[in-house]
Protein backbone atom coordinates (compact mmCIF):
# COMPACT_ATOMS: atom_id res chain seq x y z
CA UNK A 1 0.00 0.00 0.00
CA UNK A 2 1.45 3.35 -0.81
CA UNK A 3 1.10 6.07 2.10
CA UNK A 4 -1.24 8.81 1.01
CA UNK A 5 1.18 11.92 2.69
CA UNK A 6 3.75 12.44 4.84
CA UNK A 7 1.16 13.31 7.82
CA UNK A 8 -0.97 10.11 7.32
CA UNK A 9 2.94 8.32 7.96
CA UNK A 10 2.93 10.07 10.88
CA UNK A 11 -0.13 8.98 12.57
CA UNK A 12 0.40 5.60 11.55
CA UNK A 13 4.13 5.39 13.09
CA UNK A 14 2.47 7.54 16.43
CA UNK A 15 -0.20 4.19 16.65
CA UNK A 16 2.30 1.73 16.02
CA UNK A 17 4.73 3.14 19.03
CA UNK A 18 1.76 3.15 21.16
CA UNK A 19 0.98 -0.39 20.63
CA UNK A 20 4.33 -1.45 21.25
CA UNK A 21 4.51 0.73 24.40
CA UNK A 22 1.22 -0.93 26.13
CA UNK A 23 1.95 -4.18 25.02
CA UNK A 24 5.03 -4.38 26.91
CA UNK A 25 3.50 -2.43 29.83
CA UNK A 26 0.22 -5.01 29.81
CA UNK A 27 2.34 -7.79 29.29
CA UNK A 28 0.73 -9.41 26.73
CA UNK A 29 3.76 -10.32 24.46
CA UNK A 30 4.05 -13.07 27.47
CA UNK A 31 3.39 -16.61 26.46
CA UNK A 32 1.17 -16.66 29.66
CA UNK A 33 -1.21 -14.16 30.62
CA UNK A 34 -0.92 -12.66 34.28
CA UNK A 35 1.67 -15.47 35.54
CA UNK A 36 -0.97 -17.94 35.26
CA UNK A 37 -1.14 -20.91 32.63
CA UNK A 38 -3.52 -19.76 30.00
CA UNK A 39 -2.59 -17.56 27.26
CA UNK A 40 -4.00 -14.37 26.65
CA UNK A 41 -6.63 -15.96 23.96
CA UNK A 42 -7.49 -18.72 26.59
CA UNK A 43 -8.30 -16.26 29.18
CA UNK A 44 -10.29 -13.71 26.67
CA UNK A 45 -12.28 -16.93 26.17
CA UNK A 46 -13.41 -17.94 29.64
CA UNK A 47 -14.45 -13.89 29.83
CA UNK A 48 -16.55 -14.26 27.20
CA UNK A 49 -18.39 -17.17 27.81
CA UNK A 50 -18.37 -16.54 32.01
CA UNK A 51 -20.17 -13.02 30.43
CA UNK A 52 -22.62 -14.55 28.07
CA UNK A 53 -23.22 -18.17 29.76
CA UNK A 54 -24.34 -21.06 26.75
CA UNK A 55 -22.79 -18.93 24.31
CA UNK A 56 -22.04 -20.61 20.89
CA UNK A 57 -19.16 -21.64 19.16
CA UNK A 58 -20.24 -19.41 16.23
CA UNK A 59 -21.05 -16.54 18.35
CA UNK A 60 -17.95 -16.25 20.32
CA UNK A 61 -15.35 -16.67 17.01
CA UNK A 62 -17.23 -13.36 15.85
CA UNK A 63 -16.72 -11.81 18.93
CA UNK A 64 -13.03 -12.53 18.85
CA UNK A 65 -12.34 -12.20 15.09
CA UNK A 66 -10.74 -15.64 15.14
CA UNK A 67 -11.22 -18.17 12.51
CA UNK A 68 -13.45 -21.59 13.37
CA UNK A 69 -10.08 -23.71 13.58
CA UNK A 70 -8.33 -21.79 16.19
CA UNK A 71 -11.40 -21.59 18.21
CA UNK A 72 -11.88 -24.82 17.72
CA UNK A 73 -8.59 -25.86 18.88
CA UNK A 74 -8.92 -23.42 22.08
CA UNK A 75 -12.17 -24.71 23.17
CA UNK A 76 -10.93 -28.67 22.84
CA UNK A 77 -8.03 -27.36 24.95
CA UNK A 78 -10.07 -25.66 27.73
CA UNK A 79 -12.51 -28.50 27.84
CA UNK A 80 -9.78 -30.89 27.99
CA UNK A 81 -8.21 -29.20 31.38
CA UNK A 82 -12.28 -28.86 32.07
CA UNK A 83 -12.34 -25.50 32.09
CA UNK A 84 -15.20 -25.24 29.60
CA UNK A 85 -18.26 -27.37 29.15
CA UNK A 86 -19.63 -27.93 25.68
CA UNK A 87 -22.87 -29.16 25.31
CA UNK A 88 -25.53 -29.74 22.03
CA UNK A 89 -28.01 -27.30 20.97
CA UNK A 90 -31.39 -28.42 21.31
CA UNK A 91 -32.65 -25.76 19.16
CA UNK A 92 -29.73 -26.46 16.25
CA UNK A 93 -27.94 -30.12 16.91
CA UNK A 94 -25.13 -28.27 14.50
CA UNK A 95 -24.31 -25.47 17.38
CA UNK A 96 -22.62 -26.25 20.56
CA UNK A 97 -23.32 -24.06 23.61
CA UNK A 98 -20.73 -23.10 26.08
CA UNK A 99 -20.33 -22.58 30.01
CA UNK A 100 -18.05 -22.51 32.60
CA UNK A 101 -17.21 -25.55 35.00
CA UNK A 102 -16.82 -24.63 38.28
CA UNK A 103 -13.28 -24.88 37.92
CA UNK A 104 -13.52 -22.61 34.82
CA UNK A 105 -15.13 -20.18 37.21
CA UNK A 106 -12.64 -20.13 39.89
CA UNK A 107 -9.80 -19.71 37.08
CA UNK A 108 -11.68 -16.20 35.74
CA UNK A 109 -12.38 -15.64 38.91
CA UNK A 110 -8.37 -15.26 39.41
CA UNK A 111 -7.63 -13.73 36.23
CA UNK A 112 -10.14 -10.66 36.95
CA UNK A 113 -8.85 -9.78 40.05
CA UNK A 114 -4.67 -10.70 38.99
CA UNK A 115 -6.09 -8.11 35.84
CA UNK A 116 -7.67 -5.45 38.63
CA UNK A 117 -4.79 -5.53 40.69
CA UNK A 118 -2.46 -4.86 37.37
CA UNK A 119 -4.26 -1.98 36.30
CA UNK A 120 -4.83 -0.81 40.01
CA UNK A 121 -0.81 -0.87 40.24
CA UNK A 122 -0.30 0.80 36.68
CA UNK A 123 -2.82 3.55 37.91
CA UNK A 124 -1.33 3.70 41.43
CA UNK A 125 1.39 6.91 40.70
CA UNK A 126 -1.21 8.94 38.34
CA UNK A 127 -2.73 11.61 39.47
CA UNK A 128 -6.49 11.53 40.15
CA UNK A 129 -7.34 14.66 37.29
CA UNK A 130 -4.65 12.24 34.88
CA UNK A 131 -6.87 9.45 35.58
CA UNK A 132 -9.80 10.74 34.49
CA UNK A 133 -8.36 12.46 31.34
CA UNK A 134 -7.43 8.89 30.96
CA UNK A 135 -10.08 7.27 31.04
CA UNK A 136 -11.75 9.82 28.92
CA UNK A 137 -9.36 9.26 26.26
CA UNK A 138 -9.65 5.87 26.20
CA UNK A 139 -13.35 6.16 25.78
CA UNK A 140 -12.88 8.21 23.07
CA UNK A 141 -10.31 5.92 21.17
CA UNK A 142 -12.42 3.31 21.60
CA UNK A 143 -15.71 5.45 20.46
CA UNK A 144 -13.93 6.76 17.08
CA UNK A 145 -12.32 3.29 16.35
CA UNK A 146 -15.72 1.56 16.76
CA UNK A 147 -17.31 3.47 14.17
CA UNK A 148 -18.51 1.64 11.15
CA UNK A 149 -16.02 2.25 7.66
CA UNK A 150 -18.75 1.50 5.39
CA UNK A 151 -22.31 -0.39 4.68
CA UNK A 152 -22.96 -3.03 7.11
CA UNK A 153 -22.25 -6.33 6.15
CA UNK A 154 -23.12 -9.42 7.54
CA UNK A 155 -22.60 -13.66 7.07
CA UNK A 156 -25.34 -16.02 7.91
CA UNK A 157 -24.96 -19.54 7.72
CA UNK A 158 -29.17 -20.90 7.20
CA UNK A 159 -30.92 -23.58 9.16
CA UNK A 160 -33.52 -23.69 7.28
CA UNK A 161 -34.50 -22.31 3.47
CA UNK A 162 -36.16 -19.12 2.99
CA UNK A 163 -37.34 -16.37 0.63
CA UNK A 164 -34.93 -14.60 0.74
CA UNK A 165 -32.23 -17.71 -0.68
CA UNK A 166 -34.67 -18.61 -3.29
CA UNK A 167 -34.68 -15.18 -4.57
CA UNK A 168 -31.04 -15.16 -4.55
CA UNK A 169 -30.83 -18.89 -5.87
CA UNK A 170 -33.44 -17.57 -9.17
CA UNK A 171 -31.39 -14.84 -9.92
CA UNK A 172 -27.83 -16.48 -9.77
CA UNK A 173 -29.65 -19.22 -12.55
CA UNK A 174 -30.95 -16.23 -14.67
CA UNK A 175 -27.65 -14.37 -14.51
CA UNK A 176 -25.30 -17.22 -15.90
CA UNK A 177 -27.88 -19.35 -17.46
CA UNK A 178 -28.29 -22.44 -15.40
CA UNK A 179 -29.75 -25.32 -16.54
CA UNK A 180 -29.17 -28.25 -13.79
CA UNK A 181 -30.96 -26.37 -11.28
CA UNK A 182 -31.95 -27.48 -7.49
CA UNK A 183 -35.37 -27.70 -5.93
CA UNK A 184 -36.38 -26.05 -2.86
CA UNK A 185 -36.35 -29.40 -1.40
CA UNK A 186 -32.73 -29.82 -2.67
CA UNK A 187 -31.45 -26.74 -1.06
CA UNK A 188 -33.11 -27.80 1.95
CA UNK A 189 -31.74 -31.25 2.03
CA UNK A 190 -28.13 -29.54 1.53
CA UNK A 191 -28.89 -27.11 4.37
CA UNK A 192 -29.51 -29.98 6.55
CA UNK A 193 -26.78 -32.05 5.42
CA UNK A 194 -24.17 -31.91 8.71
CA UNK A 195 -20.94 -31.69 5.80
CA UNK A 196 -23.42 -28.82 3.75
CA UNK A 197 -24.45 -25.49 4.24
CA UNK A 198 -25.73 -22.50 2.24
CA UNK A 199 -24.69 -19.06 3.59
CA UNK A 200 -26.14 -15.16 2.96
CA UNK A 201 -24.54 -11.83 2.73
CA UNK A 202 -26.50 -9.08 4.08
CA UNK A 203 -25.68 -5.57 3.16
CA UNK A 204 -27.37 -3.48 5.08
CA UNK A 205 -29.66 -5.96 5.98
CA UNK A 206 -30.78 -6.90 3.05
CA UNK A 207 -29.94 -9.92 1.57
CA UNK A 208 -27.25 -9.44 -1.36
CA UNK A 209 -25.30 -12.77 -1.89
CA UNK A 210 -25.56 -16.30 -1.08
CA UNK A 211 -23.41 -19.45 -1.56
CA UNK A 212 -23.79 -23.28 -0.83
CA UNK A 213 -21.58 -25.37 0.01
CA UNK A 214 -22.29 -29.29 -0.63
CA UNK A 215 -20.88 -32.40 0.37
CA UNK A 216 -18.93 -34.62 -2.49
CA UNK A 217 -19.22 -37.80 -2.22
CA UNK A 218 -17.10 -39.11 -5.38
CA UNK A 219 -13.86 -37.34 -2.93
CA UNK A 220 -12.67 -37.81 0.50
CA UNK A 221 -12.30 -34.82 2.94
CA UNK A 222 -14.04 -32.85 -0.18
CA UNK A 223 -16.86 -30.10 -0.51
CA UNK A 224 -18.16 -28.56 -3.86
CA UNK A 225 -18.70 -24.92 -3.68
CA UNK A 226 -21.90 -23.98 -5.69
CA UNK A 227 -24.02 -20.87 -6.53
CA UNK A 228 -21.83 -18.63 -5.67
CA UNK A 229 -23.34 -15.02 -6.17
CA UNK A 230 -23.47 -11.11 -5.43
CA UNK A 231 -25.92 -8.47 -6.58
CA UNK A 232 -24.50 -6.03 -8.94
CA UNK A 233 -25.61 -3.40 -7.25
CA UNK A 234 -23.76 -5.06 -4.02
CA UNK A 235 -20.34 -5.68 -5.47
CA UNK A 236 -17.50 -3.88 -4.28
CA UNK A 237 -17.76 -4.65 -1.06
CA UNK A 238 -15.58 -7.91 -1.02
CA UNK A 239 -18.83 -9.65 -0.07
CA UNK A 240 -17.76 -12.87 -2.32
CA UNK A 241 -14.50 -12.78 -0.32
CA UNK A 242 -16.86 -13.04 2.95
CA UNK A 243 -18.93 -15.87 1.82
CA UNK A 244 -16.27 -17.72 0.84
CA UNK A 245 -14.24 -17.06 4.05
CA UNK A 246 -17.22 -18.26 5.97
CA UNK A 247 -17.75 -21.28 3.92
CA UNK A 248 -14.10 -22.38 4.08
CA UNK A 249 -14.12 -22.07 8.03
CA UNK A 250 -17.25 -24.07 7.96
CA UNK A 251 -15.49 -26.34 6.20
CA UNK A 252 -12.08 -27.02 7.94
CA UNK A 253 -14.54 -27.40 11.13
CA UNK A 254 -15.92 -30.52 9.74
CA UNK A 255 -12.40 -31.99 8.92
CA UNK A 256 -12.95 -31.18 5.03
CA UNK A 257 -9.31 -30.83 3.11
CA UNK A 258 -10.64 -29.79 0.03
CA UNK A 259 -13.20 -27.55 -1.84
CA UNK A 260 -14.12 -28.03 -5.22
CA UNK A 261 -16.11 -26.18 -8.29
CA UNK A 262 -16.62 -25.62 -11.82
CA UNK A 263 -17.43 -23.25 -14.22
CA UNK A 264 -17.43 -22.13 -17.42
CA UNK A 265 -14.98 -19.79 -19.69
CA UNK A 266 -17.35 -16.98 -20.07
CA UNK A 267 -17.14 -16.76 -16.41
CA UNK A 268 -13.52 -14.75 -16.18
CA UNK A 269 -14.58 -12.22 -13.35
CA UNK A 270 -15.42 -15.22 -11.07
CA UNK A 271 -12.75 -17.63 -12.30
CA UNK A 272 -10.03 -14.90 -11.32
CA UNK A 273 -11.55 -14.48 -8.17
CA UNK A 274 -11.26 -18.20 -7.63
CA UNK A 275 -7.77 -18.42 -8.77
CA UNK A 276 -6.95 -15.31 -6.19
CA UNK A 277 -7.98 -17.26 -2.95
CA UNK A 278 -5.95 -20.07 -4.13
CA UNK A 279 -7.84 -22.06 -6.46
CA UNK A 280 -6.19 -24.28 -9.07
CA UNK A 281 -7.06 -26.27 -11.99
CA UNK A 282 -8.19 -29.90 -11.81
CA UNK A 283 -9.25 -32.70 -13.80
CA UNK A 284 -13.02 -33.10 -14.41
CA UNK A 285 -15.07 -34.58 -11.31
CA UNK A 286 -18.62 -34.57 -12.23
CA UNK A 287 -21.13 -34.77 -15.63
CA UNK A 288 -22.06 -30.94 -15.54
CA UNK A 289 -22.40 -30.44 -19.44
CA UNK A 290 -22.07 -26.12 -18.56
CA UNK A 291 -18.99 -27.01 -16.96
CA UNK A 292 -15.73 -26.03 -18.89
CA UNK A 293 -13.54 -25.12 -15.93
CA UNK A 294 -13.04 -27.54 -13.35
CA UNK A 295 -10.76 -25.75 -10.05
CA UNK A 296 -10.40 -27.03 -6.78
CA UNK A 297 -8.41 -25.20 -2.92
CA UNK A 298 -6.16 -26.93 -0.65
CA UNK A 299 -8.14 -25.96 2.90
CA UNK A 300 -5.90 -27.63 5.23
CA UNK A 301 -5.48 -25.93 8.41
CA UNK A 302 -1.64 -24.73 7.36
CA UNK A 303 -3.12 -23.18 4.66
Amino acid sequence: MVLKSIQEEKQISAVREFNRFYTARLGLLRKRHLGGDLSLTEARILYEIGASPRLTASLLRETLGLNAGYISRSLTLLTKRKLVRQTLSKQDGREKLLTLSAAGESSLAWLNEQSALQIQVLLAHVHSKDREALVEALSKVRSILSEPEGPSIRIVRLSESNDDALRLLEEYYVAVSVVQRDTPEAIQRIIDAPGSGMWLAYLDEKAVGCVVLRELGSVRFAGECKRLYVQPVARGHHIADRLLDAQEDFARSKHLRWIYLDSYDDLKAAIALYRKRGYVSCERYNDNPQATVFLRKDIGLGS
